[in-house]
């Protein structure tokens, strides 16, 4: 397992993994940026990240690319149906099929999967700490490192859709029950106030911390608010939309790659970003 935590992290214990998963979820707005998905990974990959997060129908147009210096593969082992503007009348979160065999035959660094909690969903809940509770002992037996994302959400009426709970009270306890299932890495919301969470980084209890980007933002709200999270202690990020949709998504890539591996300053990072 250490072996392929080894490629996920830089020789730092840092990494930034561009997730490019967003077409597993049947959500129209998740696409935009990723409609030809080919040319949005080879940009992406052109950037260098230290890793890409795929499903499996995707993850070969990664994996079939020649050479050694290209990005791990973090795969997406679960799909839910939860980020629309209204929520459907069952809700699901399933997991694939083999979900380990897939990651080791796809030469896979990292599985990630879900831990959601929707307001009054209690059985959504437990359907992702089932998928946690199998996934784990797979993982075991093939040395696969767990990625777990505790997500908070708030209600998708009142927010118009699909958006992030920043209530720290929320984020703690739901951060610390995937740590006690087992995960090797975390991968977690930003709390509203970017300041107290190193508090999330203590109640992780060691085990590295990366940071979701969320909803789109403005360039130098990404750009600050990722400079905090690390100065609060965060292991570093998992950004999607903030990176495929943007107008310059391998600019962004290398603003944020070093702000997480050289400590760039907001200015630094400012500078690669715009040439």
């Amino acid at each position: 397992m250490k072996a392929r935590l080894n490629r996920l992290m830089g020789s730092d214990g840092k990494c930034f993994d561009v997730a490019i998963d967003h077409g597993f979820f049947n959500e129209p707005s998740f696409l935009a940026g990723i409609e030809d998905i080919r040319p949005a990974i080879q940009t992406v990959i052109s950037a260098a990240p230290d890793a890409i997060q795929l499903p499996p129908g995707t993850a070969p147009l990664l994996q079939a690319l020649p050479g050694k210096s290209k990005p791990s593969l973090v795969l997406r082992t679960d799909v839910a149906n939860v980020y629309g503007k209204m929520l459907p009348r069952h809700l699901f979160s399933r997991m694939i099929e083999d979900p380990v065999g897939q990651a080791v035959r796809l030469d896979a660094a990292c599985v990630v999967v879900n831990l959601l909690l929707l307001p009054n969903q209690p059985d959504l809940h437990e359907a992702c700490i089932d998928n946690i509770c199998r996934l784990k002992p797979l993982c075991n037996q093939a040395g696969m490192p767990l990625m777990v994302e505790p997500l908070v959400m708030q209600s998708n009426e009142k927010a118009g859709g699909y958006m992030v709970d920043g209530d720290l009270n929320k984020i703690l306890p739901l951060v610390r029950q995937a740590v006690e299932l087992g995960a090797d890495v975390i991968k977690a919301d930003p709390c509203d106030d970017v300041s107290h969470y190193h508090k999330v980084i203590e109640v992780a209890s060691g085990i590295p911390v990366l940071v979701r980007g969320g909803g789109k933002a403005t360039d130098e709200e990404i750009l600050k608010r990722t400079f905090d999270l690390m100065k609060q202690g965060a292991s570093g990020i998992v950004y999607g939309r903030n990176v495929i949709q943007h107008p310059s998504p391998d600019r962004m890539t290398r603003a944020l790659m070093a702000i997480v591996h050289e400590e760039a300053s907001v200015t630094e990072a400012w500078c690669i970003l715009n040439g």
